[in-house]
C-alpha cells in the first residue's frame, strides 16, 4: 500500500500559508516574551525588583581584558605617524566607474543542482560539465519529449544525468536542474537511481519531496517518505499524501479528521477522497464498486488501487510504473514483462532480467513464454559449451530478443561466450553480429572480422578504421562522415569554447537518436561531436547499433 504524491501534480499552497502563519505567530510571541525584560530594566525598582549593575562580559582569554598586560608591539610593526595628507601619486586602479556584471549566488543555494551518484573519477566527466550553460537551456533539453532509442546513447545519457558536477553559474535556490534530471530518469524508468539521488540531495523542499515520495511509492519504500512527512508536514505535496502517510503511521483518527477537513474545504478531488476513505475503512464500502481508474493515475492512486485489491496494469502507464511490478507481490509473468520494458530503456541490468527468465520453467506457451523458453534453452547450450546446441538455438532466441528490443541486453550477457565458441555457417555470422553489439566489440572484430568479409564496414567501425571501407546507403555514409571529420561542427565548437560540455553532449545525443528514428541528417555531426570530446566508445557503439539492429541489414 502506498500513497500517492500527486506525482507530477501541482503543489498545494496550504502548507506555505501555514508556514507563514507560524512564523508570524513566533515573531509576536517573541515580542511578548521579551516584554518583562524591558519592564524589569525600566521600572523594576518600583515593583521591589533589585536592579543589578551591568557587568561587561569577560573575554575567554583573560589578558585581553587588561591592555596593560599585552606584550609591547615592536617598533618595526608600528605605523608611522601621519605627517600631512597622503601623496596622490598612486596609479588608478580602474579606468571606468561602470559597475561590472556580477552573478550573485547565496552560499549553499545552488549545491543541490550539483548532486549526483557518479563521481568524476567514475563518470569520466569533469566537474565543469554544466558550468558555462544557462539552467533554462539545460532544463529545456532535458524535458523535451523523447522515447528510448539507441542503447549506446541511453547509456551515455544515464552517465550525464547521474554525474556529480558543479551547478551552472546562474543556478538558484530552486534546484531546477536537479528536478529536470530526476524527471528524465523517471521517464526512462530509472526510479531507483532517481530515488537515491533525491535521498543524497535531501528532499527538503516540496518540489523535491514530491518526486521522492512518488519514487518511494513505486519502489515500495513509502514508509521512509511517510516518516519524513510526519516529521515535516509542510513538505506535503497534497492533502492526499498527508492523509495516506498519517494512516500508514497508525494514526487513523488523525487521518480521518484530515480527510473530513479536506472534504469540507473542497481541498482535494472527490475521486482521491473516495479512494482514501475506502483505504481507511474498507468494510464501510464492502459492496460498493470502485470508481473507474484514471487514464494517467498518480503513483498514490496507483498504490491505493493496489491496496484495495484492484491493482492496475502497468503496461499502458508511463515506464516508471513498471518498477512496481518487480516486487514479490507481482506474479512471475508481470515481473518478466516489467523487467523487459525496463531493460529495453537501459533502466534494468541485463543480469536481473536473466535472473527472472531463469526463475522457473514456463507453464504455458505462446507470447512471452516462448521467449522465456528460448532463453533458457540457449543459456543451457552456452553453459554446456556445446557449439552444435548453440548453432541450433541461437537464431530463435535472437529473433525473440530483437522483437522485444532487447538485442543489446542479450549481447551484453552472451557475446563474451559467443566469441569463445567457434560456430560456422549462418549461425556463425549471426554470432559475430551479436559479438559486435557486446562490450568486447573491438576484440571480436580483431579476432573474427577477417572471416566475415560481407560485414567489412561494421568490422571497420569496431576497429576504428572507417575511412578504409566503402559505405553502402545513407546511414553508412553519414557514419563515415562522422568518423572521418577532424573536429566537431562549428556550432558545437562554440558551445565547447564556452564551457558548455554537458549541453554539447545532450545535443549530440539528440542528433544520433534522430537517426535511429529514421532521420540521419545530423548523424555525422553527432558522431563527430562525440569523438571530438573524447567519447569514441559511445560513437562506435552507436554506429554499430544503427547498422546491426536494423532488421533489414
Amino acid at each position: 500500500m502506498a500513497n500517492e504524491t500527486a506525482a507530477f501534480g501541482a503543489l498545494r499552497p496550504k502548507a506555505a500559508q501555514q508556514r507563514g502563519q507560524f512564523t508570524l505567530a513566533a515573531l509576536i510571541g517573541g515580542m511578548i516574551l521579551s516584554g518583562p525584560v524591558w519592564a524589569q530594566q525600566d521600572g523594576g525598582a518600583d515593583r521591589g525588583i533589585v536592579s543589578q549593575p551591568i557587568v561587561q562580559p569577560l573575554s575567554a582569554i583573560d589578558w585581553l581584558n587588561d591592555r596593560s598586560a599585552l606584550p609591547p608591539v615592536p617598533d618595526r610593526l608600528r605605523s608611522p605617524p601621519l605627517a600631512g595628507p597622503l601623496p596622490l601619486s598612486e596609479p588608478a586602479v580602474t579606468e571606468s566607474a561602470v559597475t561590472p556584471d556580477v552573478t550573485v549566488t547565496p552560499l549553499g543555494s545552488a549545491g543541490l543542482d550539483a548532486v549526483g551518484l557518479l563521481p568524476s573519477s567514475v563518470s569520466g566527466l569533469p566537474l565543469s560539465l554544466w558550468q558555462g550553460s544557462r539552467t533554462d537551456d539545460l532544463v529545456q533539453l532535458l524535458t523535451r519529449p523523447s522515447r528510448p532509442g539507441l542503447p549506446a546513447m541511453q547509456a551515455l545519457l544515464y552517465t550525464v544525468l547521474l554525474a556529480e558536477a558543479d551547478a551552472p553559474r546562474d543556478a538558484g535556490r530552486d534546484s531546477l536542474l536537479l528536478q529536470a534530471r530526476i524527471d528524465a530518469l523517471m521517464r526512462l524508468g530509472a526510479v531507483e537511481p532517481a530515488q537515491a539521488m533525491l535521498e543524497r540531495a535531501g528532499p527538503e523542499n516540496p518540489a523535491l519531496f514530491s518526486r521522492w515520495f512518488d519514487a518511494t511509492l513505486l519502489t515500495g519504500a513509502e514508509d521512509t517518505a511517510c516518516a519524513a512527512l510526519v516529521r515535516a508536514p509542510h513538505l506535503s505535496p497534497s492533502y492526499a499524501a498527508q492523509i495516506f502517510c498519517t494512516a500508514r503511521r497508525g494514526d487513523w483518527r488523525g487521518a480521518m479528521l484530515t480527510l473530513d477537513t479536506a472534504r469540507a474545504l473542497d481541498a482535494m478531488p472527490a475521486f482521491e477522497a473516495d479512494l482514501l476513505a475506502r483505504f481507511m475503512d474498507p468494510e464501510l464500502f464492502e459492496d460498493a464498486p470502485l470508481p473507474r481508474a484514471p487514464v494517467r493515475p498518480s503513483p498514490l492512486v496507483f498504490r491505493l488501487f493496489e491496496a484495495l485489491g484492484e491493482p492496475l496494469p502497468t503496461a499502458p502507464l508511463p515506464r516508471a510504473f513498471a518498477v512496481a511490478e518487480l516486487r514479490d507481490t507481482a506474479g512471475w509473468r508481470s515481473q518478466i514483462e516489467a523487467a523487459e520494458r525496463l531493460a529495453s530503456s537501459g533502466a534494468l541490468a541485463p543480469n536481473r532480467l536473466l535472473g527472472l527468465y531463469s526463475a522457473r520453467q514456463p507453464a504455458a506457451s505462446g507470447g512471452i513464454w516462448d521467449r522465456v523458453a528460448a532463453v533458457q534453452r540457449f543459456d543451457a547450450a552456452i553453459r554446456a559449451g556445446d557449439p552444435e546446441a548453440v548453432d541450433r538455438t541461437l537464431p530463435g532466441v535472437w529473433a525473440a530478443m530483437l522483437a522485444a528490443d532487447l538485442g543489446v541486453a542479450f549481447a551484453s550477457l552472451y557475446s563474451p561466450a559467443l566469441i569463445q565458441i567457434a560456430t560456422d555457417g549462418p549461425a556463425g555470422e549471426l554470432a559475430y553480429r551479436i559479438a559486435l553489439l557486446g562490450p568486447d566489440y573491438e576484440k571480436a572484430a580483431l579476432a573474427l572480422g577477417e572471416a566475415h568479409p560481407r560485414m567489412a564496414f561494421t568490422t571497420a567501425i569496431a576497429r576504428g578504421q572507417v575511412s578504409e571501407s566503402a559505405p553502402s546507403g545513407m546511414i553508412q555514409q553519414a557514419i563515415q562522415d562522422g568518423f572521418t571529420a577532424t573536429q566537431a561542427p562549428a556550432p558545437m565548437q562554440v558551445l565547447l569554447s564556452e564551457q558548455r560540455l554537458g549541453e554539447t553532449i545532450l545535443r549530440a545525443i539528440e542528433m544520433v537518436q534522430r537517426a535511429a528514428q529514421g532521420d540521419p541528417a545530423d548523424l555525422g555531426n553527432g558522431l563527430a561531436t562525440l569523438r571530438a570530446i573524447g567519447l569514441e566508445d559511445a560513437a562506435r557503439r552507436a554506429a554499430l547499433q544503427l547498422i546491426l539492429l536494423d532488421r533489414r541489414s
